[in-house]
């Protein structure tokens, strides 16, 4: 936890767009271009080495970790350079070859648990004109019923070309598009909203004396998070199968279900470094996900330290008397002593297959582990890999794993690897940074309403190939399902899926079509769309599914 502590606080140095010490900051402008859920974003700056001798100038953008780097380029008094991908020690080396030598050169290191910051210096002598460039590329996820497209604006200082355009266009048309306030009041109504059934376009542009601390202040106010966030209309609860580029993407976020029963076993960490604002924020996220749970709900609760101990032995119905009973259990905690992971999480799966062996949990329900922790074992089983190892191996099929990561320090990675090994669908969502705020809003809504469970998106023989994952064990309201893959050569010109699932009272069996030319006319008419989009939504699933099975 030390190490972790000293590592974070070293990447909290002060963040700073552009770094250089007699620089001009010309312009600094980002865009992004949203299609079909997918985003090609472009960060672009133009600096002058105003200074009287030659020196390094320093260009760091915040990218979220989900991201993938398209491509990078530097263009130094009129020459371009262009950046390349390099197998991780193999890149290291070159970087520190570079900087040795008082070259050019960047390089991309990951920091808090969403974020990660590219970073690249250049050397260049007095009078030099340079331009960054940066692309990236990401998914945007469905959470709570609408996509949620971020920008990190910092850039450190005052710029006379300040620039943020965002460009959607939905081929099914857009339902809604907001922007929260989030870089505070000084900006609220700055952002400019115009949008038409398929195309919106958000743009930010605060001249020089709008971008300032105050009225002669020298500093930038700008200083946060850009948010976009939007949702599309949804004819039927089908989906949307769209077919471009010799590649197709089905989206799958049926809505209007009644959300199944559930069976929940909370596990919460009540060890001595859980006490003081850890635990209050533990009550808190408790408490919210317990005022969710229905009568036809079963639960019950599991705290441990060094020991381990049961609120209630076997599931109990979520009725009114036995919440209230459970919230003041929760309340009665004292954190302290050490943190005997296994030894819980093992208490939880026994607890689970009992009631299954009983006969006590409803066929088409839903049943789950809910793990509130800062993650750090310390009594008992301490190694990470064999508590992953033992969990995986008593879990049934049917059941999953959800954790809850609490505080500062929290070992992010342990807790997303064993929930997405036990069927904890969507990585973020399963460890809210619960850091001061009350962040466990989306985390309690996601888990608190599964609407499907065992959803299989398939399509006729020998009409597609290199298909994502597409089966999926459970479907929450307000998320969304994607499969991609390539299309094969046929005399048809519409590619058909048929998704089977099962719901709260019967199973169900649905099919969508997608026409093999039709989106691709339509994109080459829009200006500002993604054309390749479908065939990176491919790669891009392809490889980060490839990366969590590895």
């Amino acid at each position: 936890r030390h190490k972790r502590a000293i590592l974070t606080s070293e990447e909290q140095e002060d963040f700073e767009a552009i770094r250089g010490d007699d620089i001009t900051v010309k312009s600094y402008k980002v865009e992004s271009r949203i299609t079909s859920r997918f985003a090609h974003t472009t960060v672009r700056s133009s600096v002058v080495n105003s200074g009287s001798k030659a020196q390094s100038i320093g260009f760091n953008v915040q990218i979220p970790k989900r991201a993938f780097i398209s491509n990078f380029t530097m263009n130094v008094n009129g020459i371009t350079f262009v950046g390349s991908v390099k197998e991780k020690t193999v890149a290291r080396n070159l970087y520190a070859q570079a900087r040795a030598r008082g070259k050019a050169a960047g390089i991309v290191r990951a920091n808090s648990q969403d974020m990660e910051t590219f970073k690249t210096e250049v050397h260049v002598p007095p009078g030099s004109n340079i331009e960054f460039e940066l692309h990236y590329q990401e998914m945007m996820h469905r959470k709570l019923g609408f996509y949620e497209h971020s920008l990190y604006l910092q850039p450190g200082r005052l710029v006379p070309q300040f620039q943020v355009d965002v460009y959607i266009f939905e081929p099914k048309g857009i339902s809604m598009v907001q922007t929260p306030n989030s870089l505070g009041e000084q900006f609220a109504g700055m952002i400019k909203v115009t949008s038409s059934k398929q195309k919106a376009h958000v743009v930010f542009k605060p001249n020089l004396q709008q971008q300032r601390k105050c009225d002669n202040c020298t500093g930038s106010a700008i200083d946060g998070v850009f948010i976009v966030q939007y949702d599309v209309t949804r004819d039927s609860n089908a989906g949307e199968l769209q077919v471009s580029d010799g590649h197709f993407v089905q989206f799958f976020a049926p809505s209007n279900l009644s959300p199944l029963p559930k069976n929940i076993v909370f596990v919460i960490d009540v060890s001595g470094s859980m006490w003081g604002v850890k635990m209050k924020q533990t009550v808190e996220a408790m408490q919210a996900i317990l005022d969710d749970l229905t009568i036809d709900d079963h639960f019950s609760i599991i705290d441990f330290n060094h020991n381990v101990r049961c609120w209630s032995e076997e599931l109990v119905a979520g009725s009114s008397i036995q919440i209230a009973d459970a919230k003041k259990y929760i309340q009665n905690i004292k954190p302290n002593g050490g943190t005997n992971i296994n030894e819980a999480l093992m208490r939880a799966v026994q607890m689970l297959l009992k009631a299954s062996n009983q006969g006590l949990i409803d066929p088409r329900s839903v049943s789950m582990i809910i793990l509130v922790s800062d993650g750090d074992p310390t009594v008992g089983e301490i190694k990470l890999s064999t508590i992953q190892k033992n969990v995986k191996r008593v879990m049934r099929e049917e059941f999953s794993l959800f954790s809850l990561g609490i505080g500062f320090d929290v070992d992010y990675d342990f807790l997303e690897r064993i929930a997405m090994e036990n069927r904890g669908d969507g990585s973020e969502d399963l460890r809210q940074p619960l850091m001061l705020q009350s962040s466990y809003g989306p985390f309690t809504s996601q888990v608190s309403s599964p609407l499907l469970r065992r959803i299989t998106i398939q399509f006729p023989e020998d009409s597609v190939s290199d298909v994502t994952q597409n089966h999926f064990d459970k479907y929450f309201s307000g998320s969304e399902l994607v499969v991609a893959g390539k299309v094969l050569p046929s005399e048809s010109n519409t590619l058909t899926s048929f998704t089977t699932a099962s719901a709260a009272r019967l199973d169900i069996t649905l099919e969508t079509e997608g026409d093999y030319a039709e989106l691709d006319t339509e994109l080459a008419k829009q200006q500002h769309s993604f054309t390749g989009f479908a065939r990176q939504m491919w790669a891009y699933i392809t490889i980060k599914q490839l990366i969590s099975e590895k």
